[in-house]
């Protein structure tokens, strides 16, 4: 082989291990971006959860309440 192949096959690979190693920089970057919005969206749906959870002692209170207004549950009496 004529040295001008060699240098061209040399030439081809390094251009190709630069422009996959970029790849991989740009990927890796990208999912830890991603990463992040993700750790951002599970606080807030835990804060949202902490909220259901506060919404739903009060329901249940409520609900006891309004069972304790109304009275126990009217009998059949004969006329």
């Amino acid at each position: 082989m004529s040295p001008d192949v060699v240098a061209m096959i040399i030439a081809l690979f390094a251009f190709s291990v630069t422009v996959l190693g970029g790849v991989s920089a740009m990927l890796t970057r990208q999912s830890h971006a991603l990463e992040a919005r993700f750790d951002k969206v599970d606080a807030r749906f835990e804060k949202v959860d902490d909220r259901f959870d506060q919404v739903h002692a009060d329901i249940v209170d409520t609900k006891v309440a309004i069972a304790r207004l109304e009275g126990p549950a009217p009998r059949l009496q004969r006329p």
